[in-house]
Protein backbone atom coordinates (compact mmCIF):
# COMPACT_ATOMS: atom_id res chain seq x y z
CA UNK A 1 0.00 0.00 0.00
CA UNK A 2 1.39 3.42 -0.97
CA UNK A 3 1.69 5.95 1.83
CA UNK A 4 2.39 9.66 2.13
CA UNK A 5 4.37 11.04 5.03
CA UNK A 6 3.01 14.42 6.09
CA UNK A 7 5.49 16.36 8.20
CA UNK A 8 4.02 19.35 10.04
CA UNK A 9 6.66 21.80 11.18
CA UNK A 10 6.25 24.51 13.80
CA UNK A 11 8.74 27.21 12.84
CA UNK A 12 10.33 30.23 14.39
CA UNK A 13 8.35 32.78 12.31
CA UNK A 14 11.36 35.08 12.20
CA UNK A 15 13.46 32.41 10.47
CA UNK A 16 11.20 31.37 7.61
CA UNK A 17 13.95 32.19 5.09
CA UNK A 18 16.27 29.70 6.80
CA UNK A 19 13.53 27.05 6.63
CA UNK A 20 13.01 27.80 2.94
CA UNK A 21 16.73 27.20 2.34
CA UNK A 22 16.48 23.92 4.30
CA UNK A 23 13.41 22.83 2.31
CA UNK A 24 15.03 23.73 -1.02
CA UNK A 25 18.06 21.57 -0.20
CA UNK A 26 15.81 18.53 0.30
CA UNK A 27 14.62 18.90 -3.30
CA UNK A 28 17.55 16.87 -4.62
CA UNK A 29 18.38 14.84 -1.50
CA UNK A 30 14.98 13.22 -0.87
CA UNK A 31 14.52 11.75 -4.39
CA UNK A 32 18.12 10.49 -4.40
CA UNK A 33 17.43 8.63 -1.14
CA UNK A 34 14.19 7.06 -2.41
CA UNK A 35 11.40 9.43 -1.40
CA UNK A 36 8.79 10.76 -3.81
CA UNK A 37 8.87 14.43 -2.84
CA UNK A 38 5.46 15.99 -3.42
CA UNK A 39 6.63 19.27 -1.97
CA UNK A 40 7.34 21.61 0.90
CA UNK A 41 4.73 24.24 1.67
CA UNK A 42 5.50 27.47 3.54
CA UNK A 43 3.10 29.81 5.34
CA UNK A 44 1.53 32.38 3.06
CA UNK A 45 -1.64 33.74 4.69
CA UNK A 46 -2.96 33.17 8.16
CA UNK A 47 -0.76 31.27 10.59
CA UNK A 48 2.86 32.31 10.06
CA UNK A 49 4.70 29.49 11.82
CA UNK A 50 3.40 26.25 10.26
CA UNK A 51 4.96 24.52 7.24
CA UNK A 52 4.18 21.15 5.66
CA UNK A 53 6.19 18.58 3.71
CA UNK A 54 4.61 15.70 1.76
CA UNK A 55 6.72 12.73 0.70
CA UNK A 56 5.33 9.53 -0.85
CA UNK A 57 6.58 5.95 -0.48
CA UNK A 58 5.55 2.54 -1.77
CA UNK A 59 5.19 1.23 1.79
CA UNK A 60 6.16 1.86 5.40
CA UNK A 61 9.13 -0.47 4.85
CA UNK A 62 10.26 1.74 1.93
CA UNK A 63 10.01 4.74 4.27
CA UNK A 64 12.22 3.01 6.86
CA UNK A 65 14.85 2.19 4.20
CA UNK A 66 14.70 5.80 2.98
CA UNK A 67 15.30 7.11 6.54
CA UNK A 68 18.46 4.99 6.79
CA UNK A 69 19.75 6.22 3.43
CA UNK A 70 18.87 9.83 4.33
CA UNK A 71 20.87 9.73 7.57
CA UNK A 72 23.87 8.20 5.75
CA UNK A 73 23.75 10.75 2.91
CA UNK A 74 26.42 13.47 3.42
CA UNK A 75 24.17 16.28 2.10
CA UNK A 76 21.25 14.99 4.15
CA UNK A 77 23.35 14.90 7.32
CA UNK A 78 24.60 18.42 6.58
CA UNK A 79 21.03 19.67 6.16
CA UNK A 80 19.99 18.11 9.48
CA UNK A 81 22.97 19.87 11.13
CA UNK A 82 21.98 23.17 9.48
CA UNK A 83 18.52 22.92 11.06
CA UNK A 84 19.96 22.05 14.48
CA UNK A 85 22.47 24.90 14.39
CA UNK A 86 19.99 27.55 13.22
CA UNK A 87 17.13 26.25 15.42
CA UNK A 88 14.37 27.43 13.07
CA UNK A 89 12.32 24.24 13.56
CA UNK A 90 10.63 24.30 16.95
CA UNK A 91 8.83 20.97 16.53
CA UNK A 92 7.93 18.31 13.94
CA UNK A 93 4.97 15.94 13.73
CA UNK A 94 4.79 13.03 11.28
CA UNK A 95 1.55 11.51 10.08
CA UNK A 96 1.34 8.65 7.59
CA UNK A 97 -1.57 8.90 5.21
CA UNK A 98 -3.05 6.61 2.58
CA UNK A 99 -4.94 7.72 -0.49
CA UNK A 100 -8.70 7.27 -0.51
CA UNK A 101 -9.71 5.54 -3.78
CA UNK A 102 -11.99 7.55 -6.06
Amino acid sequence: MAITCCIRYTLDPFQREAFEEYATRWGSIIPRCGGGLIGYFLPHEGTNNIAIALISFESLAAYEAYRSRLKADPEGAANFRFAQEKRFILSEERTFLRNVPK
